[in-house]
């Protein structure tokens, strides 16, 4: 059976999904395993995108002291740069122990990538040597026994090391156990770092790994772009939809369809789930959003770091803020408004600009 659905009925499975309705998670631990993944981007301009994320669903019951906690007592862990649950490392394990395999069938860059890390052997058991009786470490203390050099025309060209550990942790040799002030990645073993569960086999963790994407996001593509870390697509699982005004066949998780609904006010990040799928976003939410911190200040039309904003069950309008912490305010630039906003409209998204503003520890300053 394909359900028909409108768009309406979309967003709102896909904020409900999301916990972006006015249904609140009890907590951390019951955010990050719905949501299955918090992307850690540590760009300052208001916040870290995982607090983001977090505030934006648990409000003022959210500290980052929260999720310090959960990383160092390895509750969630961070694998790509990516925070899950420790419990779920175990539906990739299989994927990282045929990593040699899985890169050489598949050939082109990845072929290569896996004909690096072969040709330089000498260097990652020295890595292995060195962590296991010094480790954790950050990778500037880790020397370089690379033969071959690893050769980019991005910033990685020549960071033998760094780009070793990155690989490693793919093969599920290495883990990242912290943060050295905050940013710079502290190594170690795996072993020392994941749950010692049972590995689930490849075929079935990918189900269920596509399972709980689709769950954590309502409705999604079955097929879609390439996305090497996390996937945006489904495969078969949940069941098949059609949204009304939209070219083909959807999945839609079925534990969402005719559920009741209560929206509320959020500002996301920038790359918030809700809106990371930019082409899901513009079929579903008619939105028009891009992020334009890599834009020139002329050509931006938003702002460097612009927050979107989800009223009810619609994106309508996105913040552009700035935490100017030498100076203890938030400071709010402009509130760029994509649809008319009622005064029920206005005073929400005050209200959460003033709770982001407290949240963050600044005063608010609105244009």
């Amino acid at each position: 059976m394909t359900h028909l659905l409108s768009r309406e009925q979309a967003r709102r499975i896909a904020v409900r999904a999301q916990y972006l309705s006015r249904e609140r998670p009890a907590g951390l631990l019951d955010l990050v395993r719905q949501l299955t993944l918090l992307q850690v981007d540590l760009t300052q301009a208001v916040a870290p995108s995982a607090d983001l994320v977090a505030w934006s669903r648990l409000g003022a019951a959210y500290s980052p002291k929260d999720l310090e906690a959960a990383l160092g007592n390895q509750a969630l862990v961070e694998l790509q740069a990516l925070i899950r649950p420790a419990e779920d490392i175990a539906l990739y394990r299989a994927d990282m122990a045929a990593w040699d395999e899985r890169n050489g069938m598949l050939g082109g860059w990845r072929e290569s990538n896996r004909n690096w890390v072969a040709a330089n052997r000498g260097c990652r058991l020295d890595i292995l040597s060195l962590l296991r009786t010094d480790g954790p470490l950050p990778a500037r203390e880790i020397p370089d026994t690379c033969e071959v050099s690893w050769r980019s025309s991005g910033w990685t060209n020549n960071r033998n090391v760094l780009k070793m550990l990155e690989f490693m942790e793919v093969r599920g040799e290495v883990a990242v156990v912290g943060r050295q002030g905050g940013r710079d990645r502290l190594w170690d073993l795996a072993e020392r770092a994941y749950p010692d569960d049972d590995v689930v086999p490849a075929a079935e963790a990918a189900v269920t790994r596509a399972e709980r994407r689709l769950r954590s996001l309502g409705i999604a593509r079955e097929r879609g772009p390439e996305c090497p870390i996390e996937p945006q697509d489904v495969g078969k699982v949940g069941e098949p939809a059609v949204v009304d005004g939209v070219k083909g066949t959807w999945r839609v998780d079925p534990a969402q369809l005719d559920q009741p609904f209560a929206g509320r006010a959020a500002l996301l990040s920038p790359i918030d789930r809700l809106v990371y799928d930019r082409k899901r976003m513009v079929e579903i939410f008619e939105f028009d959003y891009q992020l334009e911190m890599y834009k020139p200040a002329a050509k931006r039309r938003w702002g460097y770091y612009a927050l979107p904003i989800l009223y009810g069950d619609r994106l309508v309008g996105k913040v552009d803020a700035t935490a100017d912490r030498p100076a203890g305010v938030l400071r709010v630039d402009a509130v760029h408004r994509d649809v008319p906003f009622t005064k029920a409209m206005t005073s929400a998204v005050d209200r959460e600009i003033r709770s982001l503003a407290t949240f963050l520890g600044l005063k608010p300053t609105m244009p």
